[in-house]
């Protein structure tokens, strides 16, 4: 399923935040979107999953134009995992992925939604915690019942923004592995977050937003060492090992 994104122009009382957004997604594969505190990520995902809706442009989803879906419709293609917010409503890990078959249920759930769920919860690895309430989880296993939520809408695209934030080196690897298993099997995934190498060992593609622009996009490539010095005012080397980059930031003498 390809997703395009077509100068999407976004502002907050008259305040420009997206500048006529350009980009593409194909089917699974996972696009990076990098920028500065302020450059418009989070703005940028709440666009495409309507949460918010642009003044000018348009999103098409195999040429489809969901701008003109009902919420319902749009969340049966889009599923949103917003940036962790602490506590969540008591509920168990169960109901919490259960509520993601919402925009399938009209009265009750059927067999088929119990099962999706079941379905998750066992891919996710959370047999154990099922019966758990959410907030007595930790950051990492709560993160991943958030994302199981998303996954239980059966979308086509996976929106996460920063879905790797206020978790350690450890949960951060295992959730990003998690998003990049299920590219492999049906869904695409567009991920907001800051560690650009976390973003080149996971990611595909990639769209560096500057002060609500697209600076540069296109394949991993585009994160050069200029490209990332004129983005964020840093000047780094990317280097090589085991056949993957890294950007490692040139030390700086404070003032």
């Amino acid at each position: 399923m390809r997703l395009q994104i077509k100068n999407v122009t976004f502002s907050y009382n008259k305040t420009p935040v997206l500048d006529h957004i350009n980009f593409s997604l194909g089917d699974r594969k996972i696009l990076a979107i990098v920028g500065p505190n302020g450059s418009g990520k989070s703005t940028l995902l709440k666009c495409i999953d309507q949460t918010l809706k642009p003044q000018k442009g348009s999103i098409l989803l195999d040429n489809q134009d969901i701008m003109r879906l009902k919420t319902e419709e749009v969340a049966k293609k889009l599923g949103y995992v917003p940036q962790s917010n602490g506590r969540s409503f008591p509920a168990t890990v169960f109901d919490s992925i259960l509520m993601g078959r919402k925009p399938y249920i009209k009265w009750a759930p059927t067999t088929n939604d119990l099962k999706i769920v079941a379905n998750v919860i066992e891919k996710l690895g959370l047999q154990q915690l099922a019966l758990r309430d959410i907030n007595e989880l930790s950051g990492g296993q709560k993160q991943k019942v958030i994302i199981g939520r998303s996954l239980a809408q059966e979308p086509s695209i996976l929106l996460l923004d920063e879905p790797t934030s206020n978790l350690d080196l450890k949960h951060q690897l295992e959730v990003l592995t998690l998003i990049k298993e299920q590219t492999k099997e049906k869904v695409s995934a567009i991920i907001a977050i800051h560690d650009l190498n976390l973003a080149l060992r996971y990611c595909d593609k990639i769209v560096m937003l500057d002060k609500g622009t697209v600076f540069a996009s296109g394949n991993m490539d585009v994160l050069t060492a200029e490209n990332i010095e004129s983005v964020y005012g840093v000047k780094v080397k990317l280097i090589m090992d085991s056949n993957r980059f890294f950007v490692i930031p040139e030390e700086t003498n404070g003032d």
